[in-house]
């Protein structure tokens, strides 16, 4: 994997990333993206009024797993979030997004 990090004065400059640092990354983003969705899908869930045993009726995934996911304990899948968003009567959007920061994985 090659980082390019580009300065202020628009130089390029390209570094390696060994597999351990890029599984380090990984984690890290991983992570960021598990703790980003759960706390909105908190937040909309406790805005609309819904207690976990109502989402767990809703969207028929067992209330200990609800609250594994929302301890982040548990990191959901694609379909456990669709159902989720089902649940709290939303749309799932997954989305590519420009990277914010100085780098990027090129």
């Amino acid at each position: 994997m090659m980082i390019r990090i580009i300065d202020v004065k628009e130089k390029c400059m390209d570094y390696f990333v060994n597999n351990l640092e890029k599984d380090y990354m990984i984690e890290i983003e991983k992570n960021r993206v598990k703790e980003q969705i759960i706390d909105q899908y908190i937040s909309i869930r406790k805005e609309k009024g819904f207690s976990q045993e109502k989402i767990a009726e809703l969207s028929g995934i067992a209330r200990t797993n609800i609250v594994r996911i929302e301890a982040k304990k548990n990191v959901p899948t694609i379909e456990v979030l669709i159902k989720l968003a089902i649940a709290i009567d939303m749309d799932l959007d997954i989305k590519f997004v420009e990277k914010a920061g100085v780098y990027n994985g090129k």
